[in-house]
């Protein structure tokens, strides 16, 4: 018997999916969702995701070999795209025996999915339209994550509960599709369930556990926050295609927009062609990131969260936060 008949029988896919109690994902936030967090989710019944970023394939090893030490339970990677050594990661993945590998920030380059799908783990992906979402699927992708504007970090154009509406009819039925961004509360995870999406991801609502190794005045920041201040990049020069990012306003979001000028200026000079003015792009937020996670540079570094943050005030542990989601969920659906 679960403690939450209703939920559990709506995320029942998801879960089976995941190999996971819960069909709660956790974003891959670079830097935060390292070891101690995924861990800590996989072990309270959701499923972690180490998120690879910006890291070499010797460290993203020596990250899984870590993991494994703290939990037996499933959790995934998230490997971005335009990563130089995405093959190379892939295959540390399979070395590891990877259940689940979690593709962002583009569209998959040819034979990466291949190569995951060679040693039996499923491949999740990202689309910011219904076109390319069932064009992924149709190309090996397991399951589909919907991801609207109001996340943190990268985002794309459009609100979750309009992709959610779009997507979900068309793709739910035959497809396992997760929603994520703004995702706060267990009420807005039953209506998506509701609507048909397997389960749900956060990143926003984790990153301030009490088992995110994020510095105390990262977490402070996300406590002072509300939803109006966790705002998007803006692109400046339209040959540029950079993906915005949602966070926290500060001085670093000032230092992007000059970092952006710069690297325009370095293709416009002949220095840099596109993949690589992308990969300094991608570079400055890892680094970015870390200053602020990290070091607890607030001022100068990247607070990449969601507009959920407004919901985020205190350090709460992570078995706390899954066990609410799940209760309000219910909650809701009963009342249904």
């Amino acid at each position: 018997m679960t403690a939450f008949p209703k939920t559990s029988a709506l995320m029942r896919r998801g879960s089976e999916f995941l190999g996971s109690e819960h069909a709660i994902l956790c974003g891959a936030m670079s830097w935060v969702s390292e070891r101690n967090l995924v861990s800590a989710i996989s072990n309270a019944g959701g499923f972690g995701v180490i998120a690879c970023g910006a890291m070499t394939p010797e460290l993203l090893d020596a990250e899984i070999a870590a993991t494994k030490t703290l939990t037996v339970k499933p959790f995934g990677v998230n490997l971005i795209t335009m990563h130089p050594d995405l093959f190379e990661l892939i295959e540390i993945c399979g070395k590891h025996s990877v259940g689940h590998v979690v593709l962002a920030g583009g569209i998959p380059p040819k034979g990466s999915v291949e190569a995951i799908k060679a040693f039996g783990a499923k491949v999740i992906v990202f689309a910011p339209t219904l076109a390319l979402a069932k064009k992924l699927l149709r190309s090996g992708g397991d399951a589909l994550v919907i991801e609207g504007m109001e996340a943190g970090g990268h985002i794309g154009p459009v609100a979750t509960s309009v992709l959610a509406q779009e997507f979900l009819p068309e793709l739910a039925e035959s497809h396992v599709v997760f929603v994520a961004g703004g995702i706060g509360r267990g009420e807005a995870m039953a209506g998506y369930l509701e609507m048909g999406a397997v389960g749900v991801q956060l990143g926003t609502r984790f990153a301030c556990a009490t088992e995110s190794i994020a510095h105390p005045d990262f977490k402070k920041a996300f406590f002072r926050a509300n939803a109006r201040d966790a705002v998007a990049s803006v692109q400046i020069d339209p040959r540029l295609p950079v993906i915005p990012v949602r966070a926290l306003k500060n001085k670093g979001t000032e230092e992007f927009t000059a970092k952006q000028r710069e690297v325009a200026n370095l293709l416009d000079a002949g220095s840099v062609d596109m993949g690589e003015a992308q990969l300094l792009i991608e570079r400055f937020w890892a680094g970015a990131l870390r200053r602020a996670v990290i070091d607890g540079d607030v001022e100068n570094g990247s607070l990449m969260a969601g507009q959920s943050v407004g919901m985020v005030s205190k350090e709460e542990p992570v078995p706390e936060i899954i066990a609410a989601l799940m209760a309000e969920s219910e909650s809701a659906l009963n009342r249904r």
